[in-house]
């Protein structure tokens, strides 16, 4: 065993003098970014016909969806509209992106790359706690979002939304 030990303190000096004559230049793990395919907007909406239900502290819509209380009572057969929550989120190429609103409901997102014509072709999965609720293929395209009715609640009923906020 003594045999050893000048051989290895002879290796980790010589391990040491090549560590200071070549400098190497900090990682930095924030330095890369992964790809991505845009980016979403996304909203846990209530609808009611009942204004009472109204919690009355409604989030503004984002600027790129004009009209979006129009819009939904297109869709929608309620009067009310209310962001409860919203989100928005880089689309990753090759990892999942989950649009959060809600501690309860959320939006996982996988992108499937760009979409003939522009947007990006997407697997949606609308998950209630630990339940997958929804599963569906889409395409999102910049001014034209995704409605997705969520389940009943209070007096009325929840509304997911999901719009390309920029590409």
């Amino acid at each position: 065993m003594k045999s050893f030990l000048p051989a290895l303190s002879l290796l980790l000096l010589c391990t040491a003098a090549e560590a200071q004559q070549k400098p190497v230049a900090p990682q930095s793990l924030s330095a890369v970014k992964p790809a991505t395919d845009g980016r979403v907007w996304g909203a846990l909406i209530f609808a009611t016909n009942n204004t009472a239900q109204l919690t009355g502290a409604a989030e503004q819509a984002p600027t790129h969806l004009p009209k979006l209380n129009e819009r939904l009572a297109k869709v929608f057969p309620f009067k009310h509209f209310e962001i409860l929550g919203q989100h928005q989120q880089d689309i990753f190429r090759e990892y999942e992106s989950w649009v959060v609103p809600s501690r309860d409901l959320f939006m996982k997102i996988d992108s499937k790359g760009p979409a003939d014509k522009g947007g990006v072709n997407l697997h949606l999965q609308v998950w209630r706690e630990q339940q997958v609720l929804v599963k569906s293929d889409a395409v999102l395209r910049a001014g034209s979002p995704l409605f997705i009715g969520g389940p009943p609640w209070k007096e009325g009923r929840l509304i997911f939304v999901l719009s390309l906020d920029r590409k």
